[in-house]
């Protein structure tokens, strides 16, 4: 399993919301780009992006920041106010490995199909998930779109990966929706990556235990920042090099 670190931005800080919160956030870092080689530099292989003013706003925030972490020859993937097919390309030219759809893939899912043909293998749906079914916007919309009858129709569409959040889980420190994410990647055959509530070592020993299911990453964050553990100890977890302890 890929243990995949968040760098959320907010106003060109980085930081960390709870339950997708805005006023209920952390500053970590005044610098995204530097805690995005930090990552790198200890294991990372892949850093998750989030552009939460992008998420409100409907369009990318974070080109300069995007810029200045292609340039450092950081691989990442991001999210958040993507909303058409030119912003996509301006987001793949920065050098991103994969781009992730929310909101506008359950608006438009044939955006999805669109995007996908033309950047096969980069196009990432995000769902995320509030009592089983999707919530859009940053999590301030609810719907009736039951979220695995969406993955499966993302999967349709040409998506390349689900990445899961459950959002009563996202930045509580409580654990992941284990039965949730297993439910996605068990309807799909795409791979889905977990997100949201890992706080500690055995979350991930618990999320390894479904990775024949479909589960190949997890992103963490808080947990990072708080140090509840380092990224190299998850990594060691996450891949099996290192005994439960």
């Amino acid at each position: 399993m890929r243990i995949v670190p968040a760098v959320d931005i907010r106003g060109g800080l980085c930081v960390n919301l709870v339950q997708g919160d805005y006023d209920r956030e952390t500053v970590f870092s005044d610098d995204p780009v530097s805690q995005a080689i930090q990552w790198r530099d200890l294991g990372g292989e892949i850093i998750h992006i989030v552009d939460l003013d992008g998420a409100k706003a409907g369009h990318c925030c974070v080109e300069k920041q995007l810029q200045a972490i292609a340039h450092a020859g950081v691989p990442f993937e991001v999210g958040g106010g993507i909303r058409d097919i030119d912003t996509v390309r301006q987001i793949i030219s920065y050098g991103a490995s994969r781009v992730i759809f929310g909101t506008a893939a359950h608006r438009n899912p044939d955006f999805v199909r669109v995007a996908a043909q033309e950047f096969p293998g980069k196009i990432v749906a995000g769902i995320d998930a509030k009592d089983g079914n999707v919530a859009l916007s940053g999590w301030y919309e609810a719907t009736q779109t039951d979220a695995v009858s969406f993955a499966q129709e993302m999967e349709r569409m040409g998506a390349a990966r689900i990445i899961f959040t459950d959002i009563g889980s996202d930045g509580m420190m409580s654990g992941p929706n284990l039965e949730s994410t297993q439910a996605v990647a068990r309807a799909v055959g795409i791979p889905v990556t977990a997100s949201g509530g890992i706080s500690s070592l055995d979350d991930i020993h618990n999320l390894v235990a479904i990775e024949p299911d479909g589960v190949d990453e997890a992103i963490v964050g808080r947990a990072l920042y708080l140090n509840a553990f380092t990224l190299p100890e998850a990594i060691a977890v996450a891949t099996g090099s290192r005994e439960r302890t």
